[in-house]
């Protein structure tokens, strides 16, 4: 059993289809094979796909693809300890949410009758508190 081909349908406006064509004519080849030889390169480099003006190489320029950049060691500290900064406070947050579930537990748990003092003010009745 071979492999099949499958069929992508692009959209692009006039002048991209006009564009699309004279390169396709330059190359002596059909809109289809210029389609086939992007995509082509595209699954064969992973997605990444630097494009070069014709005539100019990107070695030439002293960048590859894809491009880097040099960060400094302070940046990459201050990062690192941002990220150890939010770690401990999750932990905290989650620490507190086990206590606060803990003294919900307790105040449901307790057998005694709790009075509102809103409702004291309307009731002549003593209470002693202890």
């Amino acid at each position: 059993m071979g492999t099949k081909s499958k069929t992508i349908s692009f959209r692009v406006d006039e002048d991209a289809f006009e564009t699309l064509r004279e390169i396709a004519e330059e190359r002596e080849l059909s809109l289809s094979a210029v389609f086939r030889d992007y995509v082509d390169t595209l699954v064969a480099h992973d997605g990444q796909v630097d494009l070069v003006p014709a005539g100019a190489d990107a070695e030439d320029e002293g960048e590859g693809f894809p491009p880097r950049v040099e960060v400094p060691k302070s940046f990459i500290r201050e990062h690192e300890r941002l990220e150890l900064e939010a770690d401990h406070l999750r932990e905290q947050l989650e620490e507190h949410k086990r206590y606060i579930d803990y003294l919900r537990e307790q105040a449901e748990a307790e057998d005694e009758e709790v009075v509102q003092l809103e409702e004291l003010d309307g009731d002549r009745n003593s209470f002693q508190l202890g």
